[in-house]
């Protein structure tokens, strides 16, 4: 048998799979290291799952104004999202798959307008 770690012969039991505590430690926390980069992706998948579970519970009509601070306070996170929309005004509504928002000032309070993804909003490309 060889250690799984730096590939040494192994003495002692038959079902050894390191060398010695070092190669285990070393060979555990490599592949922890290893993990942690991958899941890079699923943090992300994770705060847009989190950002379009928040956005659908509180735009039950489909277009709602809330303070930011009230998404915040549930965990939102506007940094992260799916795609955007710009409207004939300008103004760019960023999406968390179908659920979107608008940051807005209503005086002088920070809002979020909350609107569901609509037909209307599909790019026409000009593909027949």
């Amino acid at each position: 048998m060889k250690c799984e770690y730096c590939q040494k012969k192994i003495s002692g039991r038959s079902d050894k799979i390191f060398c010695d505590s070092y190669c285990k430690s070393a060979y555990h926390y490599d592949k922890k290291k290893l993990k942690e980069k991958t899941s890079f992706f699923k943090k992300v998948d994770n705060h847009l799952k989190t950002n379009r579970k928040i956005l659908k519970h509180l735009n039950i009509e489909g277009h709602t104004t809330l303070r930011k601070e009230v998404l915040f306070n549930k965990g939102f996170n506007p940094k992260f999202f799916t795609h955007y929309w710009k409207n004939q005004n300008g103004d760019l509504y960023l999406f968390c798959y179908e659920y979107g928002f608008l940051s807005i000032k209503n005086n002088t309070t920070d809002k979020y307008l909350l609107v569901k993804w609509q037909d209307y909003m599909t790019p026409s490309i000009g593909i027949k």
